[in-house]
């Protein structure tokens, strides 16, 4: 049994069910293109199912769904799910939206492909990996996405300031694909990193991101917490982006393999 490191405990993971981080959420960055093109080439089997896990307001199941036959998009908030609903592709017929626990929400096998899109490490590994293995096509993989911006100077300043803000105390730096591998959940197949695109955006949009992230909840930090945050954080931005217009490079890294049964 592997067990998971105190900042991706479940009372955090809970937060991404709070109002404040769903009204947010629609500040992050999309992922590039490219990610479902590397989606698209991993279905080898029929039919082109799709099971997206922690879909969120469905930035991957609602990109992709034109590309398949069907995908599942399953949540634990009922926010997120309602507000996916309401963004573009979100009434698509073929995607079909769950409400409820990975773990233990009814489900439709088999599909030929399991989509994370930064979600999987708030799951019970010891609980959804086995699952994911049993309802996949022979050959069908999970993919693993992350998303990230590249390095910039001015993200030193923000990194130092983030600790006394967060709500979240117990983070450390964490390699969760290594941690599945050598518990003997998950099979490292390949991964690969897309080429950076181009993101632009207002610097109180970007900072408001911060606030669809866990230990950034509104519900969660006292209005001196939050207020003292974003002041900062325009601070630290207006110095580089003195038009307050920020410019980012963003890369998805994918991962992909097979699901063990542990």
């Amino acid at each position: 049994m592997i067990q998971k490191p105190k900042h991706l405990a479940p009372e955090y993971g809970k937060q991404f069910q709070d109002r404040s981080i769903v009204e947010a959420y629609h500040h992050r960055p999309p992922y590039p293109a490219e990610v479902f093109d590397i989606l698209a080439g991993l279905i080898h089997s029929e039919p082109r199912r799709v099971l997206d896990v922690g879909c969120g307001i469905g930035y991957i199941a609602r990109n992709f769904i034109e590309r398949v036959e069907q995908i599942d998009a399953v949540d634990f908030s009922r926010n997120m799910i309602e507000m996916g609903k309401t963004l573009p592709h979100g009434n698509n017929p073929r995607l079909h939206w769950l409400f409820g626990p990975v773990e233990e929400v009814e489900l439709d096998p088999l599909y030929a492909l399991v989509t994370a899109g930064e979600s999987l490490h708030w799951m019970d590994w010891n609980v959804v990996l086995p699952r994911f293995h049993k309802m996949l096509t022979p050959g069908g993989y999970l993919a693993i996405i992350q998303k990230d911006s590249l390095p910039e100077p001015w993200f030193a300043g923000l990194r130092e300031i983030i600790p006394q803000y967060t709500t979240n105390k117990d983070f450390y730096s964490f390699d969760m694909i290594e941690a599945l591998e050598r518990h003997g959940l998950f099979q490292k197949v390949a991964e690969k990193t897309t080429a950076p695109v181009p993101f632009v955006q207002s610097i109180d949009d970007y900072i408001e991101s911060f606030h669809s992230r866990n230990g950034f909840s509104r519900e969660r930090m006292t209005r001196e917490q939050a207020e003292g945050f974003d002041r900062e954080a325009r601070r630290i931005l207006l110095e580089a982006y003195s038009d307050g217009i920020l410019k980012m490079q963003v890369v998805a890294n994918v991962v992909w393999g097979m699901p063990q049964r542990g």
